[in-house]
């Protein structure tokens, strides 16, 4: 069993805020008397809410860490299907749930994650035989604090101060210990020999999407109305993307107004879909000072050879094609490839296989 200040060192030492729900959850099995943890996150879809389990180990072994990338949100329980977690959520206080009598075993339920920002709540649930300790219950509540502190640091370094969305340096982390591993992953899967080399080679989609947007005219918004009001115009966006994806899409401000958005998504029709909601819904708003404002927008699948940069070109290319079109647009950089817009970005030997 490891002390109490090893698994303080553990938590202090990630730079990878993925990671502090496992390092959690190892230090709480290894130092209190409980069979199970589970940290449950609230995630959204649209006004949809539901309870996402990102991380159950038990003190067996076995277990499980989820990436919130690539949950099958409809199988998810809803908020209100579990009410002591909503109680405990809603309360922002612990909650303990005994179904044996006063010393049986019982689920202590504490708030986790951010106390202020929708996006980041839950909770952890400890499973024990018995009811903690107060001596127990004080460690846990120095181990929350520790992990929200770590959260809130590694938080503060990837978001743009500005908008609170993830920064472009944060982008470059979650491409490759994510979408290139899982692609990875997908590509050195055993193969189905019954099934014809071509159909054997993509018979699983890597299924990451990165999209970029941009505010059309937005120098001319800056020129005529000043940087405060321009400002204005892209924290408005900005909450404006974050109300339109996901909860667990990551959404980010490249730079000026340079949005962008990592997704995982079975197909290309949802991820227009999710673009064109966004795109109409920027168009839809009223801004107060300088009324209408549209943004144009271009999306791409990664690919295995891919990196953030020539990922983002791709969907810079398509959002320029977007904006000489007229703007207030969704493109996808695969259609307009198909279409002749953009040459074949095939290695050379597969567009002579093809």
């Amino acid at each position: 069993m490891s002390t109490y200040i090893e698994h303080i060192v553990r938590l202090t030492d990630h730079r990878d805020r993925d990671l502090l729900e496992l390092t959690l959850s190892k230090a709480l099995l290894d130092l209190l008397p409980v069979s199970r943890i589970v940290i449950a996150r609230v995630v959204r879809d649209e006004d949809d809410r539901r309870w996402l389990e990102i991380a159950r180990l038990d003190a067996k072994g076995g277990g499980r860490v989820i990436d919130p990338q690539r949950v099958d949100f409809s199988s998810l329980a809803k908020l209100e299907d579990a009410g002591d977690r909503l109680r405990c959520l809603t309360l922002r206080d612990r909650v303990e749930i005994a179904w044996a009598g006063p010393d049986g075993p019982r689920i202590t339920m504490l708030p986790l994650f951010s106390e202020f920002r929708e996006e980041d709540q839950g909770v952890l649930e400890l499973h024990s035989e018995a009811a903690l300790s107060e001596e127990n219950l004080q460690k846990v509540d120095s181990l929350r604090h520790i992990y929200r502190n770590m959260y809130s640091l590694l938080e503060y370094s990837d978001r743009d101060a500005m908008t609170g969305l993830l920064n472009r340096k944060s982008l470059d982390d979650a491409f490759y210990s994510a979408v290139l591993e899982d692609i990875e992953e997908s590509a050195s899967a055993p193969e189905d020999s019954s099934l014809p080399g071509q159909e054997r080679r993509h018979r699983v989609p890597a299924n990451y999407w990165l999209g970029s947007a941009k505010i059309d005219n937005f120098s001319v918004i800056t020129e005529q109305y000043g940087r405060d009001v321009a400002d204005d115009v892209l924290s408005r966006v900005a909450r404006i993307l974050s109300n339109t994806f996901r909860t667990y899409d990551r959404l980010y401000r490249f730079n000026g107004e340079h949005f962008g958005a990592l997704l995982h998504c079975p197909d290309e029709a949802l991820v227009l879909g999710a673009f064109e909601r966004f795109r109409s819904s920027v168009e839809k708003y009223n801004f107060s000072k300088v009324g209408r404002v549209t943004v144009s927008c271009g999306f791409t699948t990664v690919l295995e050879d891919d990196s953030p940069a020539t990922s983002i070109a791709k969907t810079e290319q398509a959002v320029d094609f977007a904006q000489r079109s007229g703007g207030n647009k969704a493109c996808s950089y695969l259609g307009l490839v198909q279409r002749g817009f953009f040459a074949s970005s095939k290695k050379p030997e597969e567009a002579t296989a093809s």
